[in-house]
């Protein structure tokens, strides 16, 4: 028996990068996933390829998660596609602008906080319901190097993720009494054009793929992490001790 086999994720910038790459390591491990971005064409283009590989475990819908009103059409869909959704992985987010606060936008700093970080509401609060009408669920947020170390240059990144660990935590001690448990991840450095755009002059095959660091992330979303709330893993330290 595969880990996830019975188990429907909603994946979260799911048409490319960790997105991606978590969505084809669940259905390896037997799960469903519903798969949503901003970008219809490429995230078609994504459901489409993973459905030839493994038919009748892919939903889709196009979506801003930072829109409260899109997020919340998309997480109908969802539950209307796969209505034992027990597993939600909110991975969306963008860069910003890598410059000191001083030179920051208004306007760009509004909008990194508002995908990052105001999303977490706009696609969670409406699951909850029905995550807790179900006997076990997952709440799987994807955190950041400069979301519990702040570093110059990150500013509006690094704000929207300490954000996200004060929503895991602030999430997890409220739920700590039913099934629904909520845990933070961070990545570390990892082969995405994210990443590529952050650094440039680095040389990605240095760095492991969104598949080869995805270990933490099928254990949250497995029964195997029943009673693991309110934590802030590392996806490598992860892989090294487990």
């Amino acid at each position: 028996m595969r880990r996830l086999d019975g188990v429907s994720a909603l994946i979260t910038g799911a048409s490319s990068g960790i997105g991606r790459g978590l969505a084809r390591v669940f259905l390896r491990e037997g799960g469903r996933v519903f798969l949503t971005a901003r970008g219809e064409g490429r995230l078609r283009q994504t459901a489409d390829e993973l459905e030839a590989a493994h038919p009748g475990r892919i939903g889709f819908a196009a979506s801003d998660v930072g829109d409260p009103d899109s997020a919340e059409g998309m997480t109908r869909t969802a539950l209307t596609r796969f209505p034992d959704l027990s597993v939600l992985v909110n991975n969306a987010s963008i860069l910003g602008v890598r410059a000191p606060i001083i030179e920051q936008d208004p306007r760009v700093w509004e909008d990194t906080l508002r995908i990052n970080t105001a999303s977490l509401l706009y696609v969670t609060k409406p699951l909850l319901p029905a995550f807790l009408e179900q006997e076990t669920a997952s709440i799987i947020n994807v955190s950041s190097t400069v979301g519990r170390i702040g570093k110059p240059n990150w500013g509006p990144y690094a704000v929207s993720k300490f954000g996200l660990e004060g929503f895991t935590q602030t999430l997890a001690a409220e739920l700590k009494n039913t099934g629904v448990r909520v845990n933070s991840v961070n990545p570390g450095a990892t082969r995405t054009p994210m990443r590529a755009a952050a650094y440039p002059a680095e040389d990605p095959l240095t760095l492991p793929t969104p598949e080869e660091i995805a270990e933490v992330f099928v254990h949250l979303a497995s029964p195997d992490a029943a009673g693991v709330t309110g934590q802030a893993l590392n996806a490598r330290d992860y892989l090294r001790t487990g």
